[in-house]
């Protein structure tokens, strides 16, 4: 009696806190009744006694005795197992049964012992999965996350004991019977949910083999792909037939490369080959969640990292979104399912369903793991979190799908559980839906309907919101225009957009239908167009002037190498369509980049992209990075101005859309400068020494001046350079094969730096450059020996020379020599702050100016009397008067009368920072539009708006007015600080 007492108390390992409902009571008792006489029979006595009280587990076990066949068995069949949990919790079973799974295999184990062994350990741990799930002690991801660790140590252990056969029967010289897999060659990849660690509970595992005939493991190589057949064969019969002890888990080999054609085990030089011609879409998104499950490691990392441009392209073939819509449209036409549903329903095809939640993050995936490694992830549940840490989706999306998962997860498990049936369909009956929704831990199906199309519905919507807008259901009229360009339907619909001439662009519309530029000579190119012409007219219709927006993109097509690629990104992201329309009727350098380089588009998809400005180092990673692999000068030179001419047109999107104003455009653009340049001299040095060597103790720096000096580039700017250079006192000339003096080869050097800046080449020029502040201008040396500069700064140097000088800084070079220069340059504007004729020069400087170059126009901001000129005069004199501190040298110019404004030198001096950023800005936004706009009537209307918010105007018309009221007060400011001699005929006295 005591016995029986303490055995009655003894309590199970398990916990939880759900309470299972069977379907009819009196069936379950009778149930525990068979449990009991089954542990009886197996001397399981502690269970006897736990089945004899009463307690909140031993319902649960008996409502899964009477809801769930399956589980039924394996418990009436193994009362053990249960009993085992009174001294271990399942938790640790689990691991040790997998762990033991993992250990090598004995060495005359047979085939038969080993797929005994592997389908109970299969079964008890689905059984604890299963007990852990329903009780409620556990999540879906450990349930997901042990089934593949479970299944991956099934598959592994098969893949051993094949290979250590292979080694018995002399086929095979494995260099480490201990670990038979390394050096083996044979790797096994799993795919789908295994791949992912995503497994269900009575998944088919989807398997791909893989070998590397290289190996020198293998006996005969040319059998190699036979012998490693058959062991795929034998892997699938080992894990996957049925016996009296079941089954392990199903398998399905047909994931490998064209199935219909390839063996069970394919060579790694043709699966490469395969991927690289004839991959489809399904792959790439298919080889997302690939993962090496068994066998040789090293041999499968080989194949993962050259295969990763296939499944992430660095710029992706947008045209592939074309066919990922359609693996969407195909998904819709194959779930067979209107509408939303339980009974029925499909909780992995269906509407609202687990395969759309996996599609959702796949997709975005495909688009963006080029660009975004962060987002290369196996499972679903992280890639969503890092697509709403990227900002490619809301939080609030994430979270909601992340919810919606799991619980969608556990529904398909407690559907498999039934009856280990793969299975995703609810059944129809209501008593079965009752019994699906009990084993769920619902007590009715009303309420468990009402939590499932709750989360069916959430799932429907961000999925339908994928390709939102993206598929119009109406036809246009205007696409008849594309085979009759006469056709009066599509002439009224352009008329009524508010297109002028519309004979003339349904002409030019037409042209493209026919295929006459290159770019529409594909039918893929023609369809995606057909596609999206409605709204890429309707984007132009809005320009000031739309017939002459729809030429400029018509001359942007005719220069398209290719037109696929550039519709299929654009139709799929429609945001882009008025940003383009934006760029091409504003910005005709921003237009020209794009008509030679369409994948420059591809970055605008990145959401983080308009929110990040590139510092300096990310520049340089990217330069470097690009730079990687160039094979030799003339590769490196074209990769500069590529790399230049793309980063300036980013910088010019993030201007032109607003998302950065021009004093930061201006930093920008000269950080571009300054690493371009710095990579550019070091590639002329270094081909320059390869035929002439190197000077005995030579040194060169770059000192930059100018809007390149201060920090104030914009996307047309010149770049202002002197080269320094310096050497050993007893060096005469180089010490290559062609030898030079000293002073030809660093002069020779310099025109090779200005040739390699300046030349036109296939991929255009790097920077205009401009060599003329050097000492003595164009009658001095291009290159200047340091000690000649100090000399000259002292004896012979122009007040405009020391100007200049105050917008300087070190751009490239030898470090001890530039910062030599520095002191020259700041011990050059000390000696001069007591010049009684600095007042006189800089502003009869300005007087000459002023008279042999007037402004051209109201927006001709440089020569505007009170305009940028006066402004940077005034900094300029500020600096070298000492009324501010020469920390400022090579400072912003707005940032030098900042702080001339922070001193007591005049009272006259506020507001000129303010006037100077406010035609700074004008400034940048000018140089992105058309070269000869010098009023706002010459502006694009695009333009013209963006300058106005821009400046907060309160509308177009008034840009000029309040440049005009500045420049009166900058010009006043001027005449105070540095009143002019004899300027009676000086404009804007």
């Amino acid at each position: 009696m005591n016995r029986s007492r303490d055995l009655a108390s003894k309590s199970m390992l398990i916990g939880g806190n759900v309470s299972l409902q069977a379907l009819d009571p009196v069936r379950a008792e009778s149930w525990l009744a068979d449990l009991s006489a089954a542990a009886e029979q197996a001397d399981c006595h502690r269970l006897v006694g736990f089945l004899a009280g009463t307690s909140a587990d031993r319902s649960n076990l008996g409502a899964i005795l009477d809801l769930s066949p399956y589980l039924n068995g394996l418990m009436l069949g193994h009362p053990e197992w249960v009993d085992a949990l009174f001294d271990q919790t399942a938790q640790k079973q689990i691991a040790a049964l997998v762990a033991a799974l993992n250990e090598p295999v004995p060495d005359r184990a047979s085939e038969g012992e080993e797929m005994t062994f592997v389908r109970r350990s299969k079964n008890q741990v689905s059984l604890l999965i299963a007990l852990l799930d329903l009780f409620g002690v556990e999540d879906e991801a450990y349930v997901t996350g042990w089934l593949s660790e479970l299944a991956e140590a099934v598959v592994r252990r098969v893949v051993r004991f094949c290979l250590n056969d292979l080694q018995r029967r002399g086929q095979l010289q494995l260099p480490d019977m201990a670990n038979p897999e390394k050096g083996s060659g044979l790797f096994v990849l799993g795919m789908g949910k295994l791949g992912g660690r995503e497994l269900n509970y009575s998944s088919d595992i989807d398997l791909i083999i893989l070998f590397d005939p290289e190996v020198p493991a293998i006996v005969d190589p040319t059998e190699c792909v036979e012998m490693f057949s058959r062991l795929a064969r034998r892997l699938v019969r080992m894990v996957g037939e049925r016996t009296r002890d079941g089954y392990g888990f199903r398998t399905d080999l047909r994931l490998r490369p064209d199935p219909s054609a390839m063996p069970l085990a394919i060579p790694l030089p043709t699966a490469l080959v395969y991927y690289e011609s004839a991959g489809r879409d399904w792959e790439r998104a298919a080889m997302i969640k690939a993962r090496v499950v068994a066998g040789d490691e090293a041999a499968a990392a080989e194949f993962l990292s050259a295969i990763t441009p296939f499944v992430y392209r660095r710029y992706l073939d947008f045209a592939a979104i074309r066919d990922i819509q359609a693996m969407k449209g195909r998904i819709d036409r194959h779930r067979g399912f209107e509408g939303l549903g339980v009974g029925g329903h499909n909780v992995k095809l269906g509407r609202g369903g687990i395969r759309e939640i996996e599609f959702f993050a796949q997709t975005q995936q495909l688009i963006a793991g080029g660009r975004a490694p962060e987002l290369r992830l196996l499972q679903t549940i992280p890639t969503l979190h890092a697509l709403a840490q990227g900002g490619w989706i809301s939080k609030d999306t994430a979270s909601e799908l992340t919810e919606c998962y799991w619980f969608l997860r556990h529904v398909e498990h407690v559907i498999q559980m039934v009856a280990d049936e793969q299975t995703h369909t609810l059944p129809e009956t209501q008593e079965d839906l009752l019994r699906v929704a009990r084993l769920a831990g619902y007590g009715s199906v009303l309420e468990f309907s009402k939590a499932l199309l709750q989360r069916l519905a959430i799932v429907d919507k961000r999925f339908g919101q994928l390709f939102a807008g993206r598929d119009r259901k109406e036809v246009s009229p205007v696409l008849a225009v594309l085979s009759d360009e006469t056709d009066e339907r599509a002439q009224e619909w352009l008329a009524e957009a508010g297109y002028k001439r519309v004979s003339d662009v349904a002409h030019i519309i037409h042209g493209w239908g026919t295929g006459r530029y290159r770019a529409m000579r594909s039918e893929a190119a023609r369809e995606q167009l057909t596609r999206m012409l409605p709204q890429l007219l309707e984007a132009f219709s809005s320009a000031r002037d739309p017939d002459s927006a729809l030429a400029m993109f018509d001359r942007f097509l005719q220069g398209l190498p290719a037109g696929l690629q550039f519709f299929a990104l654009i139709a799929s992201n429609p945001r882009l369509l008025d940003l383009l329309a934006l760029i091409l009727t504003t910005a005709p350098n921003l237009t020209e980049t794009i008509s030679r380089r369409p994948h420059v588009f591809d970055a605008l998809i990145d959401p983080s992209f308009f929110g990040e400005m590139p510092s300096r180092d990310l520049i340089n990673e990217r330069l470097s990075a690009f730079l990687q692999d160039s094979p030799g000068h003339e590769d490196r030179l074209d990769r500069l101005r590529i790399f230049a001419s793309e980063q300036k047109f980013l910088t010019g999107v993030r201007l032109l859309s607003g998302a950065i104003e021009g004093e930061e455009a201006g930093e920008a653009f000269s950080d571009l400068a300054d690493e371009v340049i710095t990579a550019l001299l070091e590639t002329v040095e270094n081909e320059f020494a390869s035929r002439h060597g190197r000077v005995l103790g030579g040194r060169l720096g770059l000192q930059g001046l100018g809007r390149l000096g201060s920090r104030e580039l914009t996307a047309t700017s010149d770049v202002d350079l002197i080269l320094f250079y310096d050497h050993d006192a007893d060096a005469e000339e180089s010490d290559g094969e062609r030898p030079l003096p000293v002073s030809t080869y660093y002069a020779r050097l310099t025109q090779r730096l200005i040739a390699a800046l300046s030349s036109p080449m296939a991929e255009g020029i790097l920077y205009e450059v401009d060599f003329r502040l050097r000492p003595s201008g164009n009658k001095g040396p291009l290159a200047t020996h340091v000690d000649a500069f100090a000399r000259y700064q002292e004896q012979e140097a122009w007040t405009w020379e020391r100007m200049s000088l105050t917008r300087s800084r070190p751009i490239a070079g030898d470090k001890v020599l530039l910062e030599k220069v520095g002191n020259i340059i700041r011990h050059t504007i000390a000696a001069h702050k007591a010049d009684d004729k600095l007042v006189g020069d800089v502003a009869s400087m300005r007087r000459r100016i002023g008279k042999d170059k007037p402004p051209r126009g109201p927006l001709d901001l440089k020569l505007l009397p009170g305009g940028l000129i006066d402004l940077e005069f005034i900094a300029q004199w500020a600096l070298l008067a000492g009324v501010v501190p020469a920390d400022f040298v090579g400072k912003p110019t707005v940032e030098v009368l900042a702080a001339l404004e922070a001193t007591d030198h005049h009272p006259a001096v506020s507001g000129l920072s303010t006037s100077m950023q406010m035609f700074s800005r004008i400034a940048q936004l000018r140089r992105l539009g058309p070269d000869n706009a010098r009023a706002t009537d010459d502006l694009p209307r695009g333009l013209a708006e963006r300058i106005a918010r821009s400046i907060d105007a309160p509308d177009i018309s008034q840009i000029e007015a309040m440049v005009a009221d500045s420049a009166a007060e900058v010009r006043a400011v001027f005449n105070a600080l540095l009143p002019m001699p004899d300027d009676v005929d000086l404009p804007g006295k």
